[in-house]
């Protein structure tokens, strides 16, 4: 057998755990995440609720959750043209399909000047390309089964300058499982050069899992390998801690009762004027936040059914709970 045959093969076999010993571990599967957990406590019906960002946005502006302002919508391509006077007074802004996942057709535009529209990456950009990237979004090139979309564009998040060096050139969120209203699982993603400035883990962000406790980081992952150093900043990513973190949590919460979902995932960013601003909801949050926080979320999820239909918390109550029984450390 060849060297690098050998090679490869033990690397598999660091890479790679046996489902006996995950679930020893106690792992989430995703057969037991759809089965036990998103068919049980997510009712169908809902679905279009966080599926739709659109709608998403509105019924948070119905509930009072903050999030960022909505500066305009396209939903036919005769309205592209009124692009340029949706945006005329904006600074910076972002343009979004209302059916995307994983970050694709996000633009973000930091500012913009008589050269033409800044993105965060430093390159530029004309009205012509905004209005055609509106026009992709409008055919479906970035929504689910490529259905026909339509076209948001909300006010420019500043986040918070304590997060200067955690992050490559895109806006942090951190994700936070609720399940049954108790928050029982929570991450920050951090966009690198490698995930082309965007926080989605798959192309290659870091995902740092934070104690619920007082949202301070307890290890970091890129590509499900633990690391140390933001990849681009080199900052220590150890030494991150999340600002408002209990007011953070307050805001995951109130998601349940605003969506009807019993389990969900809350994407969170953190505005330098505004503080937590719910980004969007997710009805099948991915398993990748139990390797940021290198633990299971069964024993946490099995937890919180213990309790029953016994025990009636308010918000803050499920909030100190999962921060008293919950919380770890490094």
């Amino acid at each position: 057998m060849s060297g690098p045959l050998i090679n490869w093969l033990r690397d598999v076999k660091h890479r790679y755990v046996h489902p006996s010993r995950l679930a020893s571990k106690g792992v989430l599967g995703m057969n037991r995440r759809n089965i036990s957990y998103i068919s049980r406590y997510n009712p169908r019906h809902l679905y279009p609720l966080v599926d739709d960002k659109l709608q998403t946005k509105q019924i948070a502006l119905d509930h009072g959750v903050t999030a960022p302002d909505l500066i305009g919508v396209i939903r036919e391509q005769h309205e592209v043209g009124d692009l340029s006077e949706l945006i005329a007074t904006c600074p910076g802004f972002c343009i979004k399909p209302a059916h995307g996942s994983g970050g694709k057709g996000i633009l973000v535009i930091t500012r913009n000047d008589e050269n033409g529209y800044h993105k965060a990456n430093g390159q530029t950009v004309s009205l012509s390309d905004l209005e055609r990237h509106v026009s992709n979004i409008l055919a479906g090139l970035f929504s689910l089964g490529g259905r026909a979309d339509v076209a948001i564009i909300e006010a420019l998040i500043e986040f918070d300058d304590c997060f200067t060096g955690f992050t490559y050139e895109g806006v942090p969120d951190t994700r936070v499982i609720v399940f049954k209203g108790f928050p029982v699982m929570a991450m920050m993603r951090l966009s690198t050069s490698d995930s082309n400035g965007k926080a989605n883990l798959h192309q290659g962000a870091v995902g740092v899992g934070l104690n619920i406790g007082d949202g301070s980081a307890l290890r970091a992952v890129q590509f499900d390998r633990r690391v140390l150093l933001h990849p681009d900043t080199g900052t220590n990513l150890h030494s991150l801690k999340v600002p408002h973190w209990e007011q953070l949590l307050a805001l995951a919460v109130s998601c349940y009762e605003m969506s009807g979902l019993g389990y969900l995932g809350t994407d969170i960013v953190l505005d330098r004027h505004k503080g937590p601003m719910l980004l969007e909801l997710n009805a099948r949050p991915g398993l990748s936040i139990q390797v940021a926080n290198g633990e299971g979320l069964l024993p946490r999820l099995r937890q919180v059914e213990a309790l029953g239909h016994k025990h009636k918390m308010t918000a803050q109550q499920r909030v100190d709970f999962a921060r008293e029984h919950f919380s770890r450390k490094i």
